[in-house]
């Protein structure tokens, strides 16, 4: 080959690996890029061993005693997941039905301008995210309700995230972001004119606790709206395939057990919280959800590639290959529970939080 030919074919395949490596596959391309792929919070040298010990520790999920170590394997987790969910879905961390005409973004975006359309916050309102990430729904309903908006996260490297993506999209005015346990919030009693929390409360140990501290920061007659991971009424727990999928779902998610639906208005009337409204958003006549995760599957295997590449070369930290592998094997269990209906990650809740008695005279 001549010299031109060369130069030709060596321009080309650099521009491919460039495509390849720093443009395909990202959700966001304002997000993160395969070459930025780390831990987290967790220095590149100890993903690997993090990693093994997470998934020792949500080998059997229903079956963890220690409850109290739970929120720092979700912190491990997130420091895990937090880049690979970024790079290959986007900045919003769950599902939505799908809509027939409409992108998965704007599918996403229509979900979550819903949550705060039913908590009928005004401009100027505060409002809770409890478990914000790096906060994809802080920002749409930010911008769809022009509420101030305050996220808390147990993962500090999701608060930092969160804090650049609220800069680059001209909203740190309107959206804040605070690192912390949504079981033991830094927030003082009735702060807040409404919350929500989307796909996020499933992995506190007791759901009572969480909601106990989202009904205390809440102000008398405001609203609180939940999309919650459950197992429907088709789940039974004597068919070893059902249970396997459950598990499967609860070892990939960090979750210490998959809730029922019937669990979630109890728990919620028990901490005082009057049930406004319930509603599974999976069931028809919504548009299957785990579409998406279908779709993705050729997306999957050229990521892997590139995942592997990049872990081999040094430039991803060693583990990563094993934590996106994980996130496959998770990401078939929930098509499957999707498929057979018994699980369901938008199980909606509204409640409010009742009015102060009138004092007697």
């Amino acid at each position: 080959m001549d010299p031109f030919g060369l130069f030709c074919t060596g321009a080309l395949l650099a521009c491919g690996l460039y495509w390849f490596v720093c443009l395909l596959g990202p959700a966001e391309q304002k997000g993160k890029r395969a070459v930025d792929l780390s831990g987290g919070s967790i220095s590149a040298e100890k993903v690997q061993d993090n990693y093994k010990q997470y998934w020792s520790f949500f080998r059997q999920p229903k079956e963890i005693e220690t409850a109290e170590k739970v929120p720092d394997f979700v912190d491990t987790f997130y420091n895990l997941v937090t880049d690979i969910y970024e790079w290959g879905w986007g900045q919003s961390f769950h599902f939505s039905p799908s809509i027939r005409g409409k992108s998965h973004r704007d599918a996403t975006r229509l979900h979550e301008e819903m949550a705060v359309d039913l908590i009928e916050v005004k401009p100027g309102d505060r409002v809770l995210d409890v478990g914000c990430g790096v906060g994809g729904p802080m920002r749409a309903i930010a911008t769809h309700s022009r509420a101030n908006v305050v996220g808390i996260t147990i993962n500090e490297y999701q608060v930092n995230r969160a804090r650049l993506h609220n800069k680059k999209a001209g909203l740190d005015s309107l959206c804040e972001v605070v690192c912390g346990n949504f079981l033991e919030m830094p927030f003082k009693d009735n702060t807040f004119d409404g919350a929500y929390s989307i796909e996020a409360t499933c992995h506190a140990p007791k759901l009572e606790e969480v909601y106990a501290e989202v009904f205390r920061v809440l102000k008398p007659g405001s609203l609180y709206v939940s999309y919650e991971w459950v197992t429907t009424d088709k789940y039974r727990g004597d068919n070893p395939e059902h249970v396997e999928v459950i598990q499967g779902i609860e070892r990939g998610d960090a979750l210490p057990g998959l809730r029922n639906y019937k669990d979630i208005a109890e728990v919620a009337k028990k901490v005082g919280f009057q049930v406004v409204k319930e509603k599974d958003l999976a069931k028809p006549p919504a548009l299957p959800w785990w579409t998406r995760l279908k779709m993705g599957r050729i997306a999957y295997w050229r990521n892997h590639i590139l995942v592997t590449v990049l872990a081999a070369i040094g430039i991803a930290p060693k583990g990563t290959v094993d934590v996106h592998e994980m996130l496959f094997k998770t990401a078939d269990y929930l098509t499957r529970g999707g498929d057979s209906g018994i699980f369901s990650p938008m199980h909606m809740i509204l409640l409010r939080k009742p009015q102060v008695p009138p004092t007697q005279s």
